[in-house]
């Protein structure tokens, strides 16, 4: 057992340090890397992503216990959140907040009562494309505006729903693709204490449809 006391006292700024540093990406920031083309076009797959863990909540580092409210999600967000309905960690985009009343038909939004607008947009560089043909738009309701991807294939064979209204504590989330995405039309609302950070932009892209070379121009790139 010495020689484990010499090391570990050898090694305790090490030790102290790496502590630290799982403390601060649990609690503060994090990065996450964004496997799917759920987000599509607004986050690549590839794309490292950065995450505000304080945007919302101060939370007692690797745990869901919030220590200080800062905030509660804003329509249009992105978020990260580790869902129990769905098993594992997702990124999607808050739509509807509590007592938002939303419906989705044919894949265009009404969120209280009022139609979002859509202007076509031409998106260059999306991996799927290749495969699965799409249209892009702005979607655009009151001062929230994003991109949003829809597959060729699936025009008419949308996952409509609503209108809903959403209840206190639950937030309503999709993806931007939406007809590639595993959200609240599959899932259900999702809970506030599930929502963990907001991701505010990409730290670094790498595209592994051609050997992961660096993507130019997507690096600290703003996430809206």
């Amino acid at each position: 057992m010495r020689w484990l006391t010499e090391s570990l006292a050898k090694n305790k700024g090490f030790l102290t340090f790496m502590l630290c540093m799982f403390m601060f990406r649990s609690a503060i920031a994090d990065w996450n890397v964004v496997p799917t083309g759920s987000m599509q076009p607004t986050i690549q797959i590839g794309d490292r992503i950065l995450v505000d863990k304080a945007a919302y909540d101060v939370r007692v580092p690797f745990t869901h216990v919030s220590l200080h409210h800062v905030a509660d999600p804003k329509r249009g967000d992105i978020v990260v959140l580790d869902s129990s309905a769905a098993g594992e960690r997702l990124v999607k985009r808050v739509i509807g907040i509590p007592g938002d009343r939303v419906a989705l038909v044919q894949n265009h939004l009404t969120i209280n009562g009022v139609a979002a607008d859509y202007q076509p947009i031409a998106v260059q560089g999306i991996q799927d494309d290749r495969e699965d043909p799409a249209l892009y738009a702005v979607e655009r309701v009151g001062a929230t505006h994003h991109a949003v991807r829809w597959s060729i294939a699936q025009q008419g064979h949308t996952s409509d729903f609503g209108p809903v209204t959403i209840p206190p504590g639950q937030y309503l989330l999709l993806g931007d693709n939406r007809d590639n995405s595993a959200d609240s039309r599959y899932f259900g609302f999702f809970p506030r204490n599930e929502i963990m950070g907001r991701a505010t932009r990409v730290a670094v892209s790498l595209n592994p449809a051609n050997h992961y070379l660096p993507r130019s121009g997507r690096w600290g790139a703003a996430l809206q």
